[in-house]
């Protein structure tokens, strides 16, 4: 008989799994997304953002049905394997350290172009110096020990929070019946496609609340505290987004859309619809607030990355020393580095738009996973209607078709190259 495999030990309470995802939310989705979303769906644009959060809250409540019921590290890997087949769980996995390891790159490399515009003496400095040295920064911070990450993610939302406050502060403060009028104008000419397609990427923009799940190991009663910080999540996000999309509505010159922004734009357009208000001189602070958001995406996006780099060591689909836990803290230091050396080299590339499509891909075939394990799940282990996860899973599939056809196309590639990769290993461990 095989030893069982050490486990992760469980640090983080209720509140401390809260801030874990809405540091993996609060980033690109609220600093990028919505701008996208107010460009595709105008003065419609609040509908597409319930709707989203309606969605989202389908596929959080199969990811924390599974999670309570087995709360292991992996997500929708580890629930792969046990509900559906090794092939399936394989391909969550493997999307998920494929996607999520070039959107951490695209987080480090965002946060230097943040970082550039606000300390302009740094500018000259070409950005993957400064992304390189912020993975590092970070990847030494999540080797420190789960609950100082914790703390600093504490600090890093709320500094984005803060961000976020001041272009709703500055949205009322510029608020008039003009806006109002401006607003209601702007739905006319929104399309049905444009809407779906603002829904699709609204819904990838709630999509970070996995990571709690992701981390299910480490979390405190994590059948009782799981499924609550899933809940409260969405539920904080919808009104930060809800508060911004309507800010950026009434914040924007007359019906015009904003111009069509690359990821590294975004920040300082909303610095720049804030600095025309009564509160302008506040107007830097929205680039600081992004650039910690960025930070909170990259730490959150270690922590779960290694987190089901362990998963699948321990299954042998990614080699086994990866599975290996420090004795001091139980920290699987072998994987987290893994995933840095990962992302380094994806940020030496120093290309920072690439992967917004491709993520939302592989973001709708790992829940798209995650609701069919659901669905899956014996009547003692549901928490929640069968009906939730069929939503979640026709949503996923539904929404899929709006994605760009390179980002299906580069997917498709990754998932063969994936399990090839996995064909290859298996022939290899039999004796």
């Amino acid at each position: 008989m095989t030893e069982p495999a050490p486990q992760l030990r469980r640090v983080v309470g209720l509140p401390g799994a809260i801030v874990l995802g809405l540091g993996s939310i609060l980033g690109t989705g609220v600093f990028v997304s919505l701008l996208f979303v107010t460009n595709l769906a105008g003065g419609f644009a609040p509908y597409c953002i319930v709707a989203a959060a309606l969605l989202a809250t389908c596929n959080g409540l199969s990811s924390a049905q599974l999670a309570a019921a087995h709360p292991v590290s992996g997500g929708s890997y580890e629930y792969g394997y046990r509900y559906l087949n090794p092939t399936l769980g394989f391909t969550a996995g493997w999307m998920f350290l494929a996607a999520k390891s070039a959107s951490a790159a695209t987080a480090a490399l965002g946060f230097a172009v943040y970082l550039q515009q606000f300390v302009p003496s740094i500018a000259g400095i070409d950005a993957r110096i400064i992304a390189v040295l912020t993975v590092a920064i970070m990847t030494a911070l999540v080797l420190a020990g789960l609950r100082r990450s914790v703390s600093v993610n504490t600090l890093l939302v709320l500094m984005s929070l803060g961000g976020l406050a001041i272009v709703c502060v500055a949205a009322l403060a510029h608020f008039s019946a003009d806006s109002t009028a401006s607003m209601a104008r702007s739905t006319g000419s929104a399309k049905p496609s444009s809407l779906l397609q603002a829904t699709a990427l609204c819904f990838v923009a709630y999509t970070g609340y996995g990571r709690v799940a992701t981390m299910g190991e480490e979390i405190r009663d994590p059948a009782r505290n799981i499924p609550i910080a899933v809940a409260a999540t969405l539920a904080v996000t919808l009104a930060v987004y809800l508060a911004v999309g309507i800010a950026i509505l009434v914040l924007r010159p007359s019906t015009e859309m904003l111009p069509k922004l690359a990821a590294d734009e975004t920040a300082a357009t909303l610095t720049q619809l804030v600095r025309p208000t009564a509160v302008g001189r506040l107007a830097p602070l929205v680039t600081v607030g992004a650039a910690a958001a960025m930070l909170g995406v990259l730490l959150n996006l270690i922590l779960g990355l290694s987190r089901v780099a362990l998963a699948m060591a321990r299954r042998r689909d990614l080699p086994s020393s990866l599975a290996h836990l420090t004795s001091s803290d139980a920290s699987p230091r072998n994987a987290i580095l893994f995933v840095a050396v990962v992302i380094l080299s994806l940020s030496l590339t120093g290309d920072i738009k690439t992967t917004w499509s491709l993520s939302a891909f592989t973001v709708l075939i790992y829940y798209a996973t995650a609701n069919l394990c659901a669905l899956r799940q014996p009547s003692e282990e549901r928490r929640f209607p069968r009906a939730i996860s069929l939503l979640g899973l026709v949503a996923c599939l539904s929404l899929s078709v709006f994605v760009e056809p390179t980002a299906w196309q580069t997917g498709l590639a990754l998932i063969a190259i994936g399990l090839l990769w996995h064909v290859l290993t298996r022939r290899i461990a039999q004796p």
